[in-house]
């Protein structure tokens, strides 16, 4: 039974990180001086669209599936990034050469409505374009991550698409922050969260799989952000003789599982150590790491 605290985020300490250059609206800024106004509305409303990039070996990492995701959920809610893919790329690939920075990286990439003339709600009052930001950090996984992580299933939901539509990577992350507290009260490191109609859906922050007698199980994708990371290991399956299923399933589902594991961009595979403190048959078990191993494989080929 682990002790202390584990996150899908946990990363190696790097005192390089204290001196990072920030790209903001154009401009490379030390990191302390790296800020925003307080009338943006990113920060009044969370209004706004971020993607998580990984660079590997000074190449990004499926950037364009991580750029037609976040085109398609800036053009959703009617923000005008103000650059196209070329600039962003430039953007991107200039902020790192500010930071020497080539493999092991971590970029977060955010776009704000812009700052407003009042610090209300309507998207009208964001009159002088976007605010686009990036955050990149030297981050390479911790260990600890591969002795897997503790989740618990949390009251808090994902929720239907005509209330905050999950797909949408906003920056309005107030529900996912509410299912981690929840999961933290439970003596787990990330939470569980169960869709609309009960069935298992996401963690706060990760793609859900479980493995049940060789088959692959995760949800439909109708409540959760559909993760680039998630849909590449759902490909590998399929191309490997490894049944997959997106389906409805439930807890009794998970808890008959043998194996468990998350994925997202930073960590890419990350196995599940136990789920509402009862411990998984196996931890980083074989099909898990298989698919780690094909996940892996599949980013030297993308990078080449």
């Amino acid at each position: 039974m682990q002790n202390e605290k584990t996150t899908t985020h946990d990363a190696e300490h790097d005192p390089r990180n204290d001196d990072i250059l920030i790209w903001v609206n154009g401009e490379l800024r030390p990191r302390a001086e790296a800020t925003v106004s307080v009338y943006d509305s990113g920060f009044l409303l969370g209004d706004g669209m971020w993607e998580g990039l990984r660079l590997h070996r000074g190449k990004w990492v499926f950037l364009d599936d991580h750029l037609d995701r976040l085109f398609a959920a800036c053009r959703t809610v009617g923000i005008d990034i103000g650059m196209d893919r070329a600039g962003i790329l430039a953007a991107l690939n200039g902020t790192a050469a500010a930071n020497a920075m080539t493999d092991n990286v971590h970029a977060r990439l955010m776009i704000t409505r812009g700052v407003k003339v009042k610090p209300f709600q309507h998207p009208s009052l964001s009159r002088s374009g976007p605010t686009v930001v990036i955050i990149m950090e030297h981050s390479k996984p911790a260990p600890v991550i591969r002795a897997g992580v503790r989740l618990a299933t949390v009251p808090q939901v994902r929720g239907l698409p005509m209330s905050q539509d999950p797909k949408l990577n906003s920056h309005s992350k107030l529900n996912c922050v509410i299912a981690c507290l929840q999961a933290e009260e439970a003596g787990a490191d990330e939470g569980l969260m169960l869709d609309p109609h009960g069935f298992v859906n996401t963690t706060n922050a990760c793609n859900f799989f479980v493995v049940r007698k060789g088959e692959v199980w995760t949800s439909t994708g109708d409540y959760c952000m559909n993760g680039i990371t998630r849909a590449k290991v759902i490909d590998l399956c399929r191309a490997n003789a490894i049944p997959v299923y997106e389906r409805n399933f439930s807890l009794v589902d998970v808890h008959a599982a043998q194996e468990a594991f998350l994925t997202g961009t930073f960590a890419g595979l990350t196995p599940v150590a136990e789920i509402d403190r009862k411990p998984m048959p196996a931890v980083d078990g074989p099909v898990t790491q298989r698919l780690r191993g094909l996940y892996e494989d599949l980013v030297e080929r993308a990078c080449t």
